[in-house]
């Protein structure tokens, strides 16, 4: 099991992350052809893999 600092350290690392995720599909929305409320639906995939 792992310390608790490193699981917070870690969820911080991932939503990191995701926000980066998140604006930089927001921002390209128009040139990927996707609407851009679905960039956080997008980026929590790529993070998360789900």
């Amino acid at each position: 099991m792992k310390r608790p600092l490193s699981r917070l350290i870690a969820s911080a690392e991932r939503r990191a992350r995701y926000r980066r995720t998140r604006d930089e599909i927001a921002r390209l929305s128009r040139d990927l052809g996707i609407s851009p409320q679905d960039a956080a639906d997008l980026a929590h995939r790529a993070v998360r893999g789900h």
